[in-house]
């Protein structure tokens, strides 16, 4: 091992103690559950986004038994906005693993970590670093972009052979036995360090190279590529889906009349639609969706027409909602088209023209009923119901 790799992690430790983070709400722990939870979260999301979803995560949820016990439903009300709604899902199901499968608590060796549900080899090493102080490297997105600079690292960080490349790497610069013996916190600190540097200090864009305590030995620094590593990703266009949204009102008697008229208020009220575990916003709560094929985009599994390819007229647009109406036996409604939008997925970009359906005729509609898939909710008892981030907006800027 060269030299500048054998203080590659003691110069990290060093730097952590005085420029790293220490003040995030799941730091200064060892209880696998929040760190656990903190990792997850912060996959593909900021830090600042994470902060007020993991506190009110963890003023529900304070523990894995009360998380492993929640319904599904609960998780993902708390889970709404953060996206990548998979990952609440797999949260769930390891909480129920946890406890059925090893009385409640988290194994200690990331090997272990890695049999459980949404726990992959970096997540499973940060766990046994942080609460157990296990010798195991990790490599997310922001410590690939330091490997890939300090050790100078061509191709693209997200294909096989230069992660893999990218891990040899990881397991070189990790604490040697004699320094987690002599610090028995250098896992932990080596770990958080390696983040915040990535985060804070060797940024993706214009990194402080002033700032950073491996600049001596950092090939890109030295010859001039921090800009240029990590290399880019090959640029993928992303096909465009379309799918029409209905928000399908109506007005319904309020429980108790104004005492001062005598006369029975009313309010608003809409249908949702609950989308199949599997596909996108799987398990959450949405709204009635028009396709081409067969008008009703609640009966695919996909909710979105990936067959559309141009955008449909107005008039055929007009008719297709005026079916769907037909189709669900209202009569007579008031629709009116909406501002058109677009949401970006990982792999798609998905084209959402709105429609308001207002039911005019509500004789023949029973608005108590409901099902497995469908629901009337009053419009001020909507933050009840996990949506999308997407249809939370576009009721918001509606109601």
């Amino acid at each position: 091992m060269n030299a500048p790799l054998t203080s590659l992690a003691q110069r990290i430790i060093s730097w952590q103690r005085q420029y790293g983070r220490h003040d995030l709400p799941w730091q200064n722990t060892q209880d696998p559950y929040r760190v656990w939870l903190s990792e997850i979260m912060l996959q593909q999301t900021q830090v600042a986004t994470v902060i007020w979803y993991f506190n009110r995560f963890t003023n529900s949820f304070p523990d894995v038994d009360s998380l492993a016990n929640a319904s599904i439903e609960d998780v993902l009300l708390h889970w709404a906005g953060l996206g990548y709604y998979a990952r609440a899902r797999n949260l769930h199901a390891c909480a129920k693993q946890v406890v059925v499968l090893w009385n409640g608590e988290f194994p200690t060796q990331a090997e272990a970590l890695q049999t459980l549900p949404g726990i992959g080899p970096s997540t499973a090493a940060a766990i046994a670093a942080f609460c157990f102080g296990q010798r195991t490297p990790i490599l997310d997105g922001n410590v690939k972009r330091v490997y890939c600079r300090f050790f100078s690292v061509e191709g693209d960080p997200s294909s096989r052979l230069v992660t893999q490349q990218l891990w040899r790497h990881a397991h070189e610069a990790t604490p040697s036995i004699a320094l987690t013996i002599n610090e028995p916190d250098a896992m932990a600190r080596f770990t958080q360090g390696l983040m915040d540097l990535g985060a804070t200090c060797c940024t993706r864009r214009n990194p402080n190279c002033d700032r950073c305590p491996l600049r001596a030995d950092c090939v890109a620094h030295l010859t001039q590529r921090t800009q240029e590593l990590p290399s880019p990703r090959a640029i993928r266009l992303k096909p465009e889906r379309s799918t029409m949204m209905l928000i399908v009102s109506t007005s319904i008697p309020n429980q108790a009349a104004d005492n001062k008229t005598n006369k029975t208020s009313t309010a608003k009220a809409i249908l949702l639609y609950k989308r199949p575990s599997n596909g996108i916003w799987g398990g959450l709560w949405s709204l009635p969706e028009c396709q081409v094929n067969d008008g009703m985009a609640a009966d695919s599994d996909s909710g979105v027409d990936s067959a559309v390819e141009s955008k449909v007229s107005a008039q055929s647009a007009d008719l297709m909602v005026i079916q769907w109406c037909a189709k669900h036996g209202i009569l007579n409604p008031t629709i009116l088209s909406m501002a058109a939008f677009r949401h970006t997925f990982t792999h798609f970009h998905l084209h959402i023209q709105p429609w308001s359906v207002e039911i005019n005729d509500i004789n023949g509609f029973d608005l108590s009923a409901s099902n497995d898939t469908m629901r009337w909710v009053r419009a001020d008892q909507l933050h009840l119901f996990g949506m999308p981030a997407p249809v939370q907006n576009l009721l918001a800027n509606d109601l």
